[in-house]
């Protein structure tokens, strides 16, 4: 079970670079700017996954997930204007986080928490999160797409590169590894790839 926090782990730290690297390709002025009338902007995104790891992750064994300091409301309030505190927010919010995951051991995976008197184990309650993350960053790549245009730069495989993708991992021997370990390799020992240039 120890296996499944390195392999939470290295997913949320995943989908934080992929949120990194969607500001980096940004201008400032885009980051509050809605992509459509019915749509958030990237700085009200984060806004809200900001409110949430604070809400979900400080006390995480201990107290419901859905604390009574939370004003969910006001996380999709136009209120980040600058990037310095997007990206503040984004921090506190991830440190929040990962210092909750940091304590947790293998015992604990099988305690009951409870997000809105709603029990959850604690397995369930990281995947339910992980997947709420991915769903939120998948709105902030799309976002800066649109923003960048035909000079965005692809932060997966690009267009029409599968197959020479393909063709480079089927050259090497088989070997358990996890799939983030080629993206995040730069935070861990200076070897990760850089993204190819593409729409994809």
């Amino acid at each position: 079970m120890i296996n499944f926090l390195d392999s939470a782990k290295k997913q949320f730290e995943y989908y934080k670079m992929l949120g990194e690297k969607s500001f980096a390709q940004v201008d400032d002025k885009s980051l509050p700017e809605s992509p459509g009338a019915e749509s958030n902007s990237i700085a009200v995104i984060v806004q809200h996954l900001h409110g949430n790891m604070l809400s979900r992750w400080t006390d995480f064994l201990a107290s419901d997930g859905e604390k009574e300091w939370r004003n969910r409301d006001m996380e999709f309030e136009d209120t980040i204007r600058e990037r310095k505190d997007l990206l503040a927010r984004w921090e506190e919010g991830w440190a929040c986080l990962f210092a909750a995951l940091n304590n947790l051991t293998d015992t604990d995976l099988e305690r009951t928490i409870y997000i809105r008197n709603q029990g959850h184990t604690v397995v369930d309650a990281i995947n339910r999160q992980l997947c709420h993350y991915a769903y939120h960053v998948s709105q902030i790549v799309y976002a800066a797409k649109l923003f960048k245009g035909k000079n965005w730069t692809s932060l997966s495989i690009p267009r029409n590169m599968s197959g020479t993708y393909n063709k480079e991992k089927y050259s090497q021997e088989k070997a358990i590894k996890h799939f983030t370990d080629e993206y995040l390799g730069d935070k861990r020992d200076g070897n990760a790839k850089e993204p190819g240039r593409g729409k994809s």
